[in-house]
């Protein structure tokens, strides 16, 4: 049976706008940057011990405010021959989202807000606001919006420390699934370090996985720990290829991507990403490179198919996510030691990483 991974924005409407007249994956390993922010006012990252709390309802009150539901209208042309040509088709999308400070600047996911002509969030207590895309991330699905709200309705959500987060940890989500606002979800950290595909091909580490229910329109929503902190961002399912719905197993950004990917699109609308270039097959005592591709940083230092990468950037590597991780924590243009073994000997490289493709 065919697995199928489903990111969870929901399409809601698809309408003829007017007549028009006359008428995606190569594995690589990436990596982001952190960049100081320009400015960033009140971006919540801790809570007094006193607020702590357990109970679902408490959680639900104390967050429910800084989460938002989003709409998006983008337009396209159609294939239609008749009457006049193709023709300019609008489609609504939904999703989800929360704050993240009290300048208006609000996270969901890259693939709510993709090619989106115009979008508007909606808050709690029912005010809509029209918001402008700041910046999208797609190799980590990520994208930070902005409105222009006064500040007494904008609440910010406490990004947590994903890497604290333990299996059978409880978690929240809260969303608007199928366009059911202020929906809140509970359920368990089933598993960590999954590894799911961005929008634009390449892998995003360290997903959690949990069964908490995630549908069409939770994208871009929280996901909350006990403590209603932000420990990621709901934003695939495996629907294991028998339903478009939930059957327990979602996905989310973890939070420490999101925090430092947020970052970046604040202060400058973009993200760099490292690239070395070799896709790694499965296997044990490193990293075993499956292919290399042409033209790349590991192309030119010489890595062929069957290489086992052992050392990267002075750091041990005993698998796959190693390698990714120490790609991760690179810029582009620097300059790191790859370690590895060919035919039962040891070699050492130095290699320039780039900037990651768009896809």
């Amino acid at each position: 049976m065919q697995r199928r991974f489903t990111f969870v924005a929901a399409i809601l409407v698809t309408a003829l706008a007017g007549a028009a007249v006359g008428v995606g994956t190569y594995a690589s390993f990436g990596g982001h940057t952190t960049t100081t922010v320009v400015r960033q006012e009140v971006a919540a990252t801790s809570r007094p011990t006193s607020a702590k709390t357990t109970s679902v309802n408490q959680i639900y009150r104390d967050t429910v405010a800084g989460v938002v539901e989003i709409t998006e209208k983008s337009t396209s042309t159609s294939s239609s021959t008749f009457p006049f040509g193709g023709q300019q088709e609008e489609t609504v999308g939904q999703g989800s989202g929360f704050v993240y400070d009290t300048a208006g600047h609000i996270i969901t996911n890259d693939h709510v807000v993709a090619g989106a002509n115009s979008v508007s969030v909606r808050f709690a207590n029912g005010h809509t606001y029209s918001a402008t895309v700041v910046g999208a991330d797609p190799s980590t699905d990520v994208a930070v919006i902005k409105v222009n709200a006064p500040e007494s309705v904008l609440h910010p959500l406490t990004l947590g420390d994903s890497s604290a987060v333990q299996v059978g940890d409880g978690v929240i989500a809260i969303g608007s699934p199928f366009g059911l606002v202020n929906t809140v979800t509970t359920g368990v950290v089933s598993a960590l370090d999954r590894t799911i595909q961005s929008p634009n091909g390449f892998p995003i580490n360290g997903a959690i996985q949990t069964d908490a229910a995630i549908n069409h329109g939770n994208s871009g929503g929280p996901l909350l720990d006990t403590d209603g902190d932000v420990v990621g961002i709901t934003s695939q399912i495996d629907t294991g290829g028998t339903t478009d719905g939930n059957v327990g197993i979602g996905f989310a950004v973890p939070s420490n991507t999101v925090r430092s990917i947020a970052s970046q699109l604040i202060a400058s609308g973009k993200v760099e990403h490292a690239f070395l270039g070799v896709e790694i097959e499965t296997g044990s005592g490193g990293a075993v490179v499956g292919s290399v591709q042409s033209g790349t940083p590991a192309a030119k230092a010489g890595l062929k198919a069957g290489d086992v990468i052992v050392g990267a950037a002075n750091q041990t590597v005993h698998s796959s996510t190693d390698l990714r991780n120490v790609i991760d924590s690179k810029k582009p243009g620097e300059q790191i030691t790859i370690t590895y073994k060919r035919n039962g000997s040891t070699h050492t490289v130095q290699v320039t990483l780039t900037q990651r493709p768009s896809s």
